[in-house]
């Protein structure tokens, strides 16, 4: 006997029957250029979230009808009204914030089910004169901005990609404007990715820049270059390679640390007890990205370990699920991720092929 009309039976090798109940709804929206805005071109986005809730979706006129099961049916729906929702107040989403959407409402992307698109890409920190808005793009980027807001101190660390710094600068640009501070400092570790330049000519500023320009990058594209130019020449805004910050107090500022991996222990105390009065510190880093030399420790992974539980200071962990770039860097990440946590379990392994104890186990003795 068939299932009934509505209902749909599957079943594996050896398992039960399991029925799932599939849904059909129509969803209708009277703002016509919104509704454009929601479906892109050809329709392009309605695919994606097809393609990423797992129910059809199909457009006819102004309405659009959702079929699935009841899980993915769900989650399209939510999806469509919340993000015809954004478009409706003008939000600008690119088909990369669509997927993050869909996402973050089914709650892959750190967030609970459910969670509300206009709280987290609604959230505008920063709106350059040309270019669009700069928002958080999913629940952990959302959750990152809450604790700089909140916290005097806060360590993000994760994969390249995922907004660490260019979220940290825009936040940092915004207290300037809004005057919670009175400068932003900008500092990086002066260490080579792996490769050896060797001898740089020009002056200190010219040697320095390369190590730099990506903290200039993120602020061209957030002040207008007369303006940033005019912050840069009374050091408002500063720039610089971490060892000039000993020595120094800095109060009234937004101070951020980029590439915080390739700082020794000794020079991530001196930056975080530079730390005044009035001031806000984020450290941001990729702990498996270190550029030190072998068998020396990074600043940020000890730091990480000693800072934990003291009130005021926060720490957000990104992964591969929040990277923003291409999605084939997520898939890169993972790749690697996987082949250098094979060759440290390798590395670990006692000789002779016995797997390593487990904690509070105790080893035969010879005889």
């Amino acid at each position: 006997m068939s299932p009934p009309a509505g209902r749909v039976g599957v079943r594996g090798p050896s398992e039960p029957s399991v029925t799932k109940s599939i849904r059909r709804e129509k969803l209708s929206f009277d703002d016509a250029e919104a509704l454009q805005a929601l479906c892109g071109s050809n329709n392009a986005r309605l695919k994606l979230i097809e393609r990423t809730a797992g129910a059809q979706v199909h457009l006819r006129g102004n309405e659009v009808t959702i079929e699935g099961e009841d899980a993915a049916a769900e989650t399209a729906r939510s999806a469509l009204e919340q993000l015809y929702d954004l478009a409706l107040t003008g939000q600008v989403l690119t088909s990369d914030d669509v997927v993050r959407a869909v996402k973050l409402i089914q709650g892959d992307a750190g967030g609970a089910p459910g969670g509300t698109l206009r709280a987290v890409f609604g959230d505008t920190i920063l709106t350059p004169r040309t270019g669009r808005p700069i928002a958080p793009k999913g629940a952990a980027q959302k959750s990152y901005v809450d604790l700089v807001r909140g916290n005097d101190v806060v360590f993000a660390v994760g994969p390249a990609g995922t907004g660490k710094t260019y979220l940290a600068v825009a936040l940092a640009v915004r207290a300037l404007l809004d005057k919670q501070v009175r400068r932003i400092i900008l500092t990086r570790p002066a260490i080579e990715a792996g490769e050896r330049l060797g001898f740089l000519p020009g002056t200190l500023e010219e040697k320095i820049d390369p190590y730099l320009r990506p903290l200039h990058d993120a602020l061209h594209d957030m002040i207008e270059a007369d303006r940033l130019e005019r912050f840069l020449s009374d050091d408002t805004i500063e720039i610089a390679p971490l060892a000039f910050m000993r020595g120094r107090t800095l109060g009234g500022a937004f101070i951020i640390l980029d590439e915080a991996q390739n700082t020794t222990p000794e020079q991530m105390k001196m930056f975080l007890t530079r730390m005044g009065f009035e001031s806000k510190m984020v450290v941001t880093g990729d702990v498996t990205q270190t550029d030190l030399p072998r068998g020396q420790k990074s600043g940020l992974r000890d730091a990480l370990e000693l800072v934990d539980g003291i009130r005021g200071i926060a720490r957000v962990q990104f992964s591969d699920q929040d990277v923003v770039r291409h999605p084939l860097v997520a898939a890169l990440i993972r790749a690697y991720d996987h082949r250098d946590r094979a060759r440290f379990e390798a590395r670990e392994a006692p000789a002779g092929g016995e797997p390593p104890a487990e904690p509070g186990a105790t080893r035969p003795q010879n005889s």
